[in-house]
């Protein structure tokens, strides 16, 4: 409230502790910093899109998950816009966001699940990057459009293309994958329990990593 009250995303120490009626020290016990606190809240905020409630024993497609995860993100940063830009307008160069990076985890697993059912047509780490740079960059230019018509088209067209540049053909209806889906798909299951030895499961996995670059498995 006080971030998006002061219109440029910074609130006072002394404010923060009247609005919370507690002193000083308690923040600085419980967070360290008047940054270690908006972190935290940032983090809170962060894991309720990251992890929706689910019902029990409900199946999930990892493609159809990752696109409720990308409107739920958008509507995170269209929500808590002073919150979204201190996370992505302060970014350091070669530091990873920390307060992100269970969203960057969600994604990896959801993608690493959609490699397995052979629906990717790049590895699930390639794949997990593509989509959350373009859904950072999304969010960030709604944000910057006038808060009563925000252009939501824009982001269900960036999403989708996003998801063609990764998907194989078939898991839009073609009749199967092609080789470099096979061998992200088998790739993905290295993961699971093997019966190979590290040296075996380290080979295979180059062998597989070769055949699923597009250079390699266009020869």
């Amino acid at each position: 409230d006080l971030l998006h009250e002061s219109g440029d995303r910074t609130a006072s120490t002394r404010a923060i502790c009247e609005r919370a009626g507690v002193q000083a020290p308690t923040l600085y016990h419980h967070f360290g910093s008047k940054q270690g606190l908006i972190d935290a809240v940032i983090q809170h905020g962060f894991n309720q899109y990251v992890q929706p409630a689910r019902p029990a024993g409900e199946t999930i497609d990892p493609i159809d998950s990752i696109r409720h995860g990308w409107d739920r993100h958008v509507q995170f940063g269209l929500e808590h816009p002073n919150f979204y830009a201190l996370l992505y307008g302060n970014v350091e160069r070669g530091k990873p966001c920390a307060i992100t990076s269970p969203a960057l985890a969600r994604l990896t697993e959801l993608l690493r699940e959609a490699a397995r059912r052979g629906q990717l047509r790049v590895p699930p780490a390639a794949a997990a990057a593509h989509l959350l740079a373009a859904n950072v960059g999304v969010t960030l230019s709604l944000i910057a459009q006038p808060e009563e018509h925000p252009d939501l088209s824009l982001s269900h067209q960036a999403r989708e293309a996003a998801l063609d540049a990764i998907c194989a053909e078939h898991a839009t209806g073609s009749a199967g994958p092609g080789r470099a889906a096979a061998a992200i798909a088998l790739a993905a299951t290295l993961d699971d329990k093997s019966d190979l030895s590290a040296g075996e499961t380290a080979l295979l996995r180059e062998l597989l990593q070769r055949l699923a670059t597009p250079s390699t498995a266009s020869r």
